[in-house]
């Protein structure tokens, strides 16, 4: 008689009863153990589209960009067009939610010039404008990016999970008890059990029914990339400021979060602004710290592109002289044990559009054609 064993629940098991480490002895070596030939349906495709003339002295060139995109899209549906290509990943009739990371502003988070490639890619494929929304945690980190002008701009929505507030029953529930602040859907309540809940975003439950995540090539000082992982489940929900400097309790919450089926099993697509690699100074616009690029990154697997954004953070690292931090690689095997995505570079398969002008990743590489060149 065969049993078959849901990863997600046996993963809360496990975290529950203390033995996390001990689940990743058996996990790890196991990995390690097995064939260098991986099935292609257990890989993870990655490509990397670079375009020299994308940015000019750190400010992304609209129409590189676009012309990036779509040989992206193209690439990675391996559709003839752009309408074929979305005909893959969404309906008409879907609520396209376009999360970017609007904190760290237009020049080091999320750059509305992808934002905008993306968009009109949608609107000329055929998607309804209105069934389009621009967003992320607030509203008024959106506009002080230059969202709101986009949005008004390409006749798209815009919104924040904050603005849309957050649904009573959906949650997700930690020992840990956080203090609920203003915007949070038990601020100014009492009792014993206010603050152990992160409700997530009603934009998320009610509105919208598939996701793209656009997250920039962005250090962040816990989670060690400010990437698709961690931007994704830390604005879906409130009452998070609890995990947000311990790298123990994001290592094991993000994933859980991103795991929920209101979150992560809505994104379609993750894409990689990587025009600009930021290796140090967060949230803050630190271009000193930061290196062109010119590249943007496709792929369904959000574990293997938050893998190779730390890999690439810590190369320009070593590059400069600038200390390399531990990574948090547990955070990582937590979210290949939900099944988020690979750990394993073996099973990466990263393929690139463009000049092979600097050092590659440890995972493999080869040269892709755009399609119908």
């Amino acid at each position: 008689m065969s049993m078959s064993v849901n990863p997600r629940e046996l993963f809360r098991f496990i975290r529950a009863k203390g033995l996390l480490a001990l689940a990743l002895l058996f996990v790890l070596p196991l990995r390690a153990a097995e064939p260098l030939t991986i099935p292609l349906a257990n890989r993870s495709e990655v490509l990397v589209v670079r375009e020299p003339r994308a940015t000019t002295a750190f400010v992304a060139q609209p129409e590189a960009v676009a012309e990036m995109f779509d040989k992206g899209l193209l690439a990675f549906a391996n559709a003839p067009t752009a309408k074929e290509a979305w005909g893959t990943l969404i309906a008409p009739t879907d609520i396209v939610g376009i999360k970017v990371h609007a904190a760290a502003g237009a020049t080091s988070g999320t750059r509305p010039a992808v934002v905008e490639a993306l968009i009109r890619s949608l609107i000329t494929s055929g998607h309804p404008a209105t069934n389009i929304i621009i967003w992320d945690r607030r509203l008024t980190e959106l506009r002080l990016a230059g969202y709101s002008r986009l949005a008004s701009k390409l006749g798209v929505q815009i919104t924040s999970a904050l603005d849309e507030g957050y649904d009573p029953e959906v949650f997700y529930e930690h020992r840990i008890f956080g203090k609920p602040i203003w915007g949070d859907l038990e601020f100014g309540k009492e009792g014993p059990e206010i603050g152990r809940k992160s409700y997530v975003t009603k934009l998320l439950t009610k509105r919208v029914t598939k996701i793209i995540n656009v997250p920039p090539l962005l250090n962040h000082n816990v989670a060690g990339v400010a990437g698709n992982l961690f931007t994704l489940a830390m604005a879906s929900v409130d009452n998070n400021l609890r995990f947000q400097n311990n790298i123990d309790l994001l290592a094991t919450t993000v994933p859980e979060i991103y795991a929920l089926p209101e979150v992560g099993d809505k994104v379609v697509l993750n894409i990689v602004d990587a025009l600009v690699a930021q290796y140090q100074g967060e949230e803050t616009i630190a271009l000193h710290y930061a290196k062109p690029l010119n590249e943007l990154r496709f792929s369904k697997d959000p574990v293997a592109l938050d893998l190779l954004s730390i890999h690439e953070l810590n190369r320009q690292r070593e590059t400069y002289g600038v200390p390399i931090p531990k990574p948090p690689f547990h955070l990582f095997e937590n979210a290949s044990l939900l099944e988020l995505g690979n750990t394993d570079v073996r099973k990466i398969q990263l393929e690139l559009i463009g000049p092979a002008a600097r050092d590659q990743s440890s995972a493999m590489v080869t040269n892709k054609p755009a399609s119908g060149s």
